[in-house]
């Protein structure tokens, strides 16, 4: 596996990680700095971690709280750059946030993704990292595209 450093994300990992979100599509990446925003300041328990190979930013990882969930958090975004795919760096960053939530004595990790075709390696990422399939919600995305949810016990 590649050297990997995992650490939390600065507002000098904000370009870099609108580059990857717009390579992968996953949000839009005007998003980022509003999104990032409360995490720099301190003024919420969310936190961001960027993965690094040497001084190169590589990846992110989101994490939220579930709300009136006691204990329960959602990894609301993950990716890692095209060039780096495949390299281990993905199973790092959850591995870094299970330990930092167990750390925390969080109790359980969620994460919703898409049941289309495009996103079967998704999910069998995250069943590769130990996560089980926990729900469908039918036609959530769009028509035609569920909402599948990855659960993991803490």
């Amino acid at each position: 596996m590649t050297d990997i450093t995992i650490s939390d994300s600065t507002a000098e990992d904000i370009a870099r990680i609108q580059q990857i979100v717009e390579e992968t599509g996953l949000f839009p990446p005007e998003l980022v700095p509003d999104l990032m925003d409360p995490f720099l300041d301190s003024e919420t328990s969310e936190f961001w971690r960027s993965a690094k190979v040497g001084h190169v930013l590589v990846g992110f990882c989101y994490t939220v709280p579930e709300m009136l969930a006691e204990g329960a958090w959602n990894i609301a975004a993950i990716a890692v750059d095209s060039s780096n795919q495949g390299a281990g760096i993905g199973a790092a960053m959850l591995a870094d946030v299970e330990e930092g939530l167990r750390g925390r004595s969080q109790r359980l990790v969620l994460v919703d993704t898409s049941s289309t075709e495009d996103f079967a390696r998704t999910r069998d990422f995250y069943v590769k990292n130990g996560f089980d399939e926990e729900a469908r919600i039918r036609d959530f995305w769009s028509d035609g595209d569920d909402k599948v949810v990855f659960r993991k016990a803490l």
